[in-house]
C-alpha cells in the first residue's frame, strides 16, 4: 500500500514537472521566435543590440522595432557610439518623453548636409524642449522665406513715413536659417517679424525724403541688416529683401492742417472767452448805471420836500421858487435842443 501511495506521488509529480517545461519550452520558444527576426537583424547590421537588450526594451514598455530600426540607420549613417548614441541612451531619451526617431533623423540630415553642427546631446535638448530639431536642421540646409508683415495679422503692408512727411507703404520678404544653437531659449519667428517691422519703419523715417527709398530700396535692407535683429533668437537672418514700396498719403501735410485746424479752434476759444468778458463787463456798467439812476431819482424825490420846507420856514420865498422853475425849464429846453442837433446833424446843417 505504502509503494502504491508513493508511486502515485512520484507520477503526479513527473507529470508536473512535464508539463512546465513544457510551458517554459513554450515561452521561450515564443520569446525567440518574436525577437529571432530583430536580433538577426541587429546582428547583420552590427547595430549592437543583443537579446537581453531587446527583452529589456520588451519590459521597459520601449517600441523595439523603433528602437531597432533607429539605431540602425544610426550606424549606416556612420553614427558611432563615441558620439554618445548607445541603445541605453536612446532608451533613456524614449523614457523621458523624446522622439527617438526624429532626433536620429536629424542627426543624419545635419551630417549629410556638412553645413550644420549638431552633436547627439544637443539633438536631445531641443527635442525634450518641445521643438521639433528635423525641421529646425532641415530649415538650416533649407532656409525658410517669411512674407512681413505675416498674412496672419491681418495687415497687408507695413506703413512708415519718412522726414517729408511721405508715406510708404512696404512689404518685405525675410530669408531665414535656424540657429541650432540658440534654438532653445530662442526667440520664435513672431519676434523675427516684430525686429524686422520695426526696422523698417525706423529706416524710412530716417531718411529724409521718399524718393531716395524708392531709387534704392536695398537701403532700407542695409539699414536693418546692420542692426543685428537676429539676436537672441532661434533664427539667423540670410537676407531681407524689399518685394513692393507704394507711395502712400502725405501725412505731414494731413497733420499740419490737423494742427492748423486746432489752433484755429483754440484762437476761436480764447476770443469767445474775451467777448464773454467783455459782455459781463457791460453788463455790469449797465447794471452801475442802473443803479446810480436809482439812486439819482431817489435824491430828486428829496427836491419837493426840501422845497415845502423851505417855503414853510420862510426862508425861500415865492419869487425865488418861480425863479427856480424858470431855470430849470430853461435847461431842460436847452437840453432837448442840444439832443434834437445831435440825433440830426444832416438837416441842422441844411438848414444853417
Amino acid at each position: 500500500m505504502p509503494h502504491l501511495i508513493l508511486s502515485a506521488i512520484s507520477t503526479e509529480l513527473g507529470l508536473g514537472l512535464t508539463i512546465a517545461a513544457l510551458v517554459i519550452l513554450l515561452v521561450v520558444a515564443y520569446i525567440f521566435f518574436s525577437y529571432f527576426r530583430l536580433y538577426i537583424q541587429c546582428k547583420l547590421t552590427r547595430a549592437g543590440i543583443g537579446f537581453m537588450d531587446l527583452l529589456s526594451m520588451t519590459f521597459k514598455k520601449i517600441p523595439v522595432n523603433m528602437l531597432v530600426q533607429s539605431k540602425i540607420m544610426a550606424v549606416k549613417a556612420d553614427l558611432t557610439e563615441e558620439q554618445g548614441i548607445t541603445v541605453d541612451a536612446l532608451c533613456s531619451h524614449h523614457l523621458a518623453g523624446g522622439n527617438v526617431s526624429v532626433v536620429i533623423r536629424s542627426l543624419i540630415a545635419a551630417r549629410k548636409a556638412k553645413i550644420v553642427k549638431l552633436s547627439f546631446i544637443e539633438a536631445m535638448a531641443i527635442d525634450r524642449a518641445g521643438r521639433n530639431v528635423l525641421e529646425s536642421v532641415q530649415t538650416s540646409v533649407y532656409p525658410k522665406v517669411i512674407d512681413c508683415p505675416s498674412p496672419s495679422s491681418g495687415k497687408k503692408t507695413l506703413d512708415a513715413v519718412a522726414k517729408d512727411g511721405i508715406q510708404l507703404r512696404v512689404k518685405a520678404r525675410v530669408t531665414v536659417r535656424s540657429n541650432l544653437q540658440q534654438l532653445i531659449g530662442g526667440a520664435s519667428e513672431e519676434t523675427i517679424m516684430a525686429r524686422v517691422g520695426e526696422g523698417i519703419v525706423s529706416a524710412i523715417g530716417s531718411v529724409d525724403t521718399y524718393s531716395k527709398v524708392l531709387e534704392n530700396p536695398d537701403l532700407i535692407s542695409r539699414t536693418v541688416l546692420a542692426k543685428n535683429l537676429d539676436s537672441q533668437t532661434a533664427f539667423e537672418i540670410v537676407s531681407i529683401d524689399i518685394a513692393d514700396i507704394d507711395v502712400g498719403t502725405n501725412i505731414g501735410a494731413r497733420l499740419q492742417a490737423d494742427q492748423a485746424e486746432a489752433d484755429m479752434r483754440v484762437a476761436r476759444a480764447r476770443a469767445e472767452g474775451r467777448r464773454a468778458m467783455a459782455v459781463a463787463a457791460e453788463q455790469e456798467q449797465i447794471a452801475a448805471i442802473a443803479e446810480s439812476e436809482a439812486e439819482l431819482v431817489k435824491a430828486e424825490a428829496t427836491v419837493p420836500e426840501s422845497i415845502a420846507a423851505a417855503l414853510n420856514s420862510g426862508r425861500l420865498s415865492i419869487m425865488d421858487y418861480y425863479r427856480i422853475r424858470n431855470i430849470q425849464a430853461d435847461t431842460k429846453m436847452r437840453t432837448s435842443f442840444s439832443t434834437t442837433v445831435t440825433d440830426h446833424p444832416a438837416v441842422d446843417a441844411g438848414d444853417n
